[in-house]
């Protein structure tokens, strides 16, 4: 009996102190504690990072959009083309990892499309720059698809940096955004909303200057890549060399009231259509093409939280040698500017009220093909542009829009590509003018005037075909329903 009872004393000795043992990841944690008491670091528990930490997680969201849109063009020559219901649907899908706090990645994927079957494709909707923003099909597509890192200090110094690449977020950007109810993407709307490839690098300089929000972004992408896949990705040649851009971004101050930025850009190789009446001969290279815009905004809390914004943008072309852009064959300079305000509303809560303006002269152009208006781009009108709009959040996630959109343009080619066949600027009252002249004459009188004037004659006749082609001016009204999750 009493051999017995050792035994088991033994036992639960020997089992006690196994158990009084700690494991490899106990004495690991013990070891950094330790180390953290010595260093003055806080060690956070496991369980604490895995609940509460956003590291380490997949985020997915969600934002669905349902609109109508009454559109409405009148045309040069006096008639008249409108859709009264142009339904379409909007969806887009997030996914975004953070596996520290220096990196992060980001998905969307978008999908586009207009009630029922489309019997016929819309132009260009393979185009890189639009093709995620265009109601089209039934496909999902990527619209952005990067990784960011960033950092706290730069080579020893109180710099912030950060350096991201891939499919970048570059349409719904500053200032178009807040009509658009979502935050911006950092590019400046009034001179880019396309999507391209490509990546930045960007400093935080307000620690080291002591001035507010003072920061500095470098970028670069790329729009079309001309190459032959059968020729191991060779250039090719007979299309054009690649579209390239570069950027910088520049912000001298900025708080939560105020902010100030300014956009540089230059496009390079860029392109218009070799005939406009039958687009699969391709394109020409037509040249180059400097951007620049600079925005103000200021939110005036005592004034029913008004955000006031304005920005003026400048476009110069740069053609090359033997071709024309937008009319000329010269360098051109063009000049826009927009102006706008958002406020609360008073009537109800949590809705936001805006109106905006904007004017583009002759040879204004901007690089805005991701989708603005579904009427066209308001940021590249050569005219004037209103809006007005009311955005209602109904519930959480889900929100209503009314928009009214309406664009006089007095110069053609707004919406069209950069060179002379497609973006060509020419001003409408005098297509009007010698279109009335050419067909206010009998067939008779036509023929005589050609006689006599070929070369002008030859003018007015254009002028009378292509008139029925121009718009003049446009309207969209929209009404959208929105979900986000």
């Amino acid at each position: 009996m009493k051999r017995i009872h050792l035994s088991l004393v033994a036992l639960i000795a020997t089992s006690s102190l196994y158990a009084a043992q700690p494991t490899n990841a106990e004495l690991l944690k013990r070891i950094e504690q330790l180390e953290a008491e010595k260093s003055g670091k806080q060690i956070v528990p496991v369980a604490q990072i895995a609940e509460d930490s956003e590291y380490g997680k997949l985020k997915i969201s969600g934002d669905y959009r349902f609109s109508v849109d009454n559109l409405d063009y009148d045309m040069a020559d006096g008639s008249n083309q409108s859709n009264d219901g142009l339904l379409t649907n909007r969806l887009w899908l997030n996914f975004s990892y953070k596996p520290n706090r220096h990196i992060d990645f980001n998905t969307k994927l978008a999908f586009n499309k207009v009630f029922g079957q489309p019997m016929t494709q819309a132009a260009f909707d393979g185009f890189d720059w639009l093709s995620s923003t265009t109601n089209t099909d039934d496909e999902f597509r990527v619209k952005n698809a990067y990784i960011n890192y960033r950092d706290d200090t730069l080579l020893g110094t109180n710099i912030p940096w950060n350096f991201g690449v891939g499919r970048r977020s570059t349409s719904y950007n500053k200032l178009l955004s807040l009509r658009d109810d979502m935050a911006p993407n950092s590019p400046l709307g009034h001179i880019v909303s396309a999507e391209f490839d490509g990546g930045h690098l960007g400093f935080d300089f307000s620690k080291v200057t002591g001035v507010s929000g003072m920061s500095l972004k470098l970028a670069a992408g790329r729009g079309a890549s001309y190459i032959m896949p059968t020729i191991s990705y060779a250039p090719d040649a007979d299309i054009g060399e690649n579209i390239n851009m570069f950027a910088f971004n520049f912000v001298p101050y900025s708080d939560e009231a105020l902010h100030t930025e300014l956009q540089a850009m230059y496009v390079t190789n860029l392109i218009d259509l070799q005939d406009m009446n039958d687009p699969s001969k391709g394109f020409n290279d037509v040249g180059d093409m400097y951007l620049s815009a600079f925005m103000v905004s200021y939110k005036a809390a005592a004034l029913n939280n008004t955000l006031f914004f304005a920005s003026v943008g400048l476009s110069q072309t740069k053609p090359n040698e033997g071709q024309g852009m937008l009319g000329s064959t010269d360098d051109e300079t063009g000049l826009s500017y927009w102006v706008g305000a958002q406020w609360d509303c008073l009537l109800t809560d949590n809705a936001k009220v805006g109106i905006e303006y904007n004017h583009g002269d002759q040879y204004w152009r901007s690089f805005t093909y991701a989708e603005d208006t579904v009427a066209g781009s308001k940021m590249a009108v050569r005219g004037d542009a209103y809006e007005f709009y009311f955005t209602k959040e109904i519930t959480k996630g889900l929100s209503f829009q009314a928009r009214y959109t309406y664009m006089n343009y007095d110069y053609t080619g707004s919406n069209g590509f950069f060179g002379n066949t497609t973006g060509n600027s020419m001003k409408i009252s005098d297509i009007k003018k010698a279109a009335a002249g050419w067909n206010g004459m009998t067939p008779a009188q036509q023929q005589g005037f050609q006689q006599q004037n070929p070369q002008m004659a030859g003018q007015m006749e254009m002028a009378s075909n292509m008139s029925s082609q121009v718009v003049e001016s446009a309207q969209d009204i929209r009404f959208y329903l929105r979900y986000k999750f």
